[in-house]
């Protein structure tokens, strides 16, 4: 199983999205689904995080082709895609991430307004990915036909919404380690495929936890946990 470390972050604030792509983590992705980040936001994320090492990554906020070819032109080395109810969600979602013939995204990268060069289309198709949250009963009962959906190149899970969507709690759902359980389940289908498996944990224990279901490519920490977790950390070695 492949490790890689993210961060989830729910800001617009440029600086310290580059601090925290500088800070060691694998990637970060910027959320636009419950965070404050608009068009406006992703071209000034964009500009700062083209000339950063760590990839970042954009929760845009539905199945939507025009947000997806937004967040890509932005310089997203790939989107999480929400709300995703089942196969043919998935199939739009792979779509609007590829150019054609593979896809059906427009041309329109930003990097050349800020004086880079954008990458060809051919070389675009190649390197992007899609990841297709499961986080629906839909998505979860189609799992299969999902992870076989061409340009799907990884299942998402977000443990609490599918958690809410199942009527039980994020704990019985990571406790679940039942062959037919939910998380053995997107696991085995995305495995199946050869795709990428990840989820959104916020929290080392979390993290943990979701790894011992064999899910490698994980959020581990977020924004606001991390400021949170430094305070403490000052505010402890000051009473010591």
């Amino acid at each position: 199983m492949e490790v890689s470390n993210g961060i989830w972050t729910s800001t617009a604030d440029v600086d310290l999205l580059l601090r925290l792509a500088g800070s060691g983590f694998d990637w970060l992705a910027l959320d636009a689904q419950h965070g404050p980040v608009d068009r406006a936001a992703l071209h000034g994320a964009g500009r700062a995080l083209g000339a950063v090492s760590a990839p970042f990554l954009v929760r845009v906020p539905a199945v939507d082709a025009a947000w997806i070819g937004t967040a890509l032109d932005a310089g997203a080395h790939g989107v999480v895609v929400p709300s995703v109810t089942g196969a043919e969600d998935a199939a739009r979602a792979a779509m609007a991430c590829r150019y054609p013939p593979l896809g059906e995204r427009s041309w329109g990268p930003w990097s050349p307004m800020w004086g880079a060069s954008a990458p060809a289309a051919d070389v675009a198709n190649e390197v992007v990915r899609c990841w297709v949250m499961v986080e629906t009963v839909g998505a979860l009962d189609e799992v299969e036909r999902i992870a076989a959906t061409p340009g799907v190149d990884g299942l998402f899970i977000g443990p609490l919404d599918l958690a809410l969507a199942l009527g039980t709690s994020v704990e019985a759902l990571l406790a679940d380690d039942a062959p037919d359980g939910p998380l053995r389940r997107v696991v085995a289908a995305a495995e199946r495929q050869g795709i990428l498996v990840g989820a959104f944990a916020g929290n080392p224990s979390a993290a943990t936890r979701l790894r011992a279901h064999s899910i490698g490519f994980l959020a581990v920490t977020t924004d606001a946990a991390l400021l949170a977790a430094g305070a403490r950390t000052v505010l402890a070695e000051l009473e010591g």
